[in-house]
């Protein structure tokens, strides 16, 4: 029995996706949870599996194309009947009954009527010219509803001015791919004239005047250009940042810790970690440094709804470890980061990282942070302003250390490893006051590290 396998969910809130590989063909015989295609969407790369078993008879989808949860994937003949129910929902073709509809027709009745006043007007003859106009509009778009192609490459086809029903396609059962597209566009052919005189605006907005196409090499006034098309996580990237940007007014508080003595205890314990398999690193101290101050002050690790009028206190601690991927920026959480001890922070945060090198960190992974630390000073750098990730409403930045001359007791100068640390947060429900005794907070742990190591 034929059955068609949709796109389930693939997690709250996202609602499509972009197709970057198809990895089954006509023909595979595939088993519960094969991998049918690989998913980019606003927060991560996912891998779509199959909820059934059988043999695909046909695909609908391509690379490149945007595919909404719901939308036909694949029609697999199924391996067991179990799954005939599923096939009762052709049965809902009968729906193409409404062509008895075109009941309308009268209304063309109507129009012989006016045709019979026209004959006075005869000297009017001139305005034959725009039947004949009309006519290749109706079969542009008939070509264009029966040609091969998903809603992401026509969406592609439009914006280079390509007529879609003069690209032969070269996937599966004649299905018109990007490559197939943009090769149409590169000879020229029937594409270009569609392009100039539909929207040459378009053109000369672009490079050179010519159509921009994502993956060509152009030129413009200045000298050589690339086109590439922006990937989902940027986009969404893009419209969080502009988002903080225009909605949370943002200031920024800069101090120094001196890490001295915590360099010490790490340095003295990174064997017995390497010996578990663990990279020893500054991040755990600082986040539960981070975590402990948080639950002295519930502002920071709450968020604000201005429309409602109110004051969301979390009273759990998921700090967001921003952390710079090929793809872009990517915020997973270290969840009731609170709770948690030095050696198991440490732990964490190695799973965390073999799985962000790896992509194999999952949607949730992504979401109910409630407070984000950047470390800049694993690339280097000092201070800086970062952007925070709504709707939180603050973000903590390290830098890198770096042993500065200190006055200590005594006035006497000394040689110590101070970390600087940024600490940006919403001004609309953080004062500087609430800020600057937050960070001092903090710091008081990363300068007492035996406090870290001793919480519960």
């Amino acid at each position: 029995m034929a059955v068609e396998f949709k796109l389930p969910g693939i997690g709250e809130g996202i609602e499509s996706g972009d197709v970057l590989d198809v990895l089954v063909s006509v023909g595979d015989t595939i088993e519960k949870d094969t991998e049918i295609c690989e998913l980019e969407t606003d927060k991560a790369t996912v891998f779509v599996p199959s909820d059934m078993a059988g043999t695909v008879t046909e695909i609908h989808i391509a690379s490149g194309d945007t595919v909404s949860v719901g939308q036909k994937l694949l029609t697999v003949e199924a391996a067991d009947g179990g799954s005939a129910p599923a096939a009762a929902a052709p049965a809902a073709t009968p729906e193409p009954a409404a062509p008895p509809e075109p009941a309308p027709t009268p209304a063309p009745e109507s129009k012989p009527e006016p045709a019979a006043a026209t004959p006075p007007p005869a000297p009017a003859a001139p305005a034959t010219p725009p039947p004949a106009a009309p006519t290749p509009a109706p079969a542009a778009s008939g070509s264009k509803a029966s040609v091969p192609a998903g809603p992401a490459i026509r969406r592609f086809a439009r914006e280079v001015g390509v007529d879609l029903a003069n690209v032969t396609g070269s996937g599966a059962h004649g299905r018109i791919l990007r490559d197939d597209v943009l090769r149409v566009v590169r000879d020229g052919t029937a594409a270009r004239p569609a392009a100039s005189s539909s929207s040459p605006a378009v053109g000369a907005a672009g490079v050179g005047g010519a159509a921009s196409l994502p993956g060509d090499s152009q030129t413009d006034a200045y000298g050589p250009v690339r086109i590439e098309k922006m990937p989902k996580i940027r986009q969404t990237i893009a419209r969080k940042m502009h988002e903080s940007w225009t909605t949370c007014p943002r200031v920024t508080n800069f101090d120094d810790a001196d890490v001295t003595a915590l360099e010490a205890i790490r340095q003295n314990s990174k064997a017995d970690y390497k010996a578990m398999g663990i990279s020893l690193t500054t991040m755990p101290f600082i986040i539960k440094a981070v975590a402990m101050a948080l639950k002295q002050h519930p502002t920071i690790n709450a968020s604000v709804d201005l429309d409602a009028g109110q004051i969301i206190y979390k009273d759990y601690v998921n700090v967001g470890i921003a952390v710079d991927t090929d793809r872009g920026l990517v915020v997973p959480n270290m969840r009731n980061a609170d709770e948690q001890s030095i050696p198991a922070l440490a732990k964490g945060l190695s799973v965390m990282a073999e799985n962000v090198r790896g992509n194999k960190f999952g949607i949730d992974d992504l979401r109910g942070g409630t407070f984000t630390i950047s470390n800049l000073g694993a690339i280097g750098g000092t201070y800086s302003t970062p952007i925070i990730n709504v709707p939180e409403t603050a973000i903590l930045l390290v830098g890198r250390s770096r042993k500065l001359p200190v006055v200590v007791e005594n006035d006497e100068v000394a040689v110590r490893l101070m970390m600087p640390l940024s600490l940006s947060y919403d001004h609309r429900l953080i004062d500087g006051g609430a800020a600057a005794r937050f960070l001092n907070e903090v710091i008081g742990y990363l300068e007492a590290p035996s406090r870290l190591l001793l919480a519960l």
